[in-house]
């Protein structure tokens, strides 16, 4: 399950930046790989910042395991995946380009099927001999 964030119990506590670790179960359907899945929750380790205008920063990283075959040889393999995201959340956003909020609570289901799917690899592939070789130009 999706934590949500309480930004008006924060800002009464005057915690206006922290961290937040939890991990969630992503949904299937966010890999397009064939016959891939995510074999592991999603670790999510994100600070927060609460901007003056009640806006607020998200930046952290997260990390998921791919299993299934390999995109080239079909072979059993697995993969750790991880990566930076950044997200910004605005109180009755409606500009479409950042992430909104009401009420004062953010849920996070958005950002992180958003970040989820730009981190997911094009193919996965097992690290004996289909990894494709460097190819250096002359």
């Amino acid at each position: 399950m999706v934590p949500k964030f309480d930004v008006r119990k924060a800002n009464a506590e005057k915690k206006y930046a922290g961290e937040l670790s939890f991990s969630f179960e992503a949904e299937p359907s966010l890999v397009e790989i064939p016959f891939v899945s995510i074999s592991s929750p999603v670790d999510a380790k994100l600070h927060y910042e609460i901007l003056e205008d009640d806006s607020v920063e998200i930046t952290g990283s997260l990390a998921f395991t791919l299993k299934g075959s390999c995109s080239r040889c079909l072979k059993e393999t697995q993969q750790r995946v991880s990566g930076q995201v950044e997200g910004y959340f605005v109180l009755n956003g409606t500009d479409g380009e950042d992430y909104s909020y009401s009420n004062g609570v953010i849920d996070f289901g958005e950002f992180l099927r958003d970040s989820v799917i730009f981190l997911m690899p094009a193919r996965l592939v097992c690290n004996e001999t289909c990894v494709a070789p460097d190819y250096k130009e002359d």
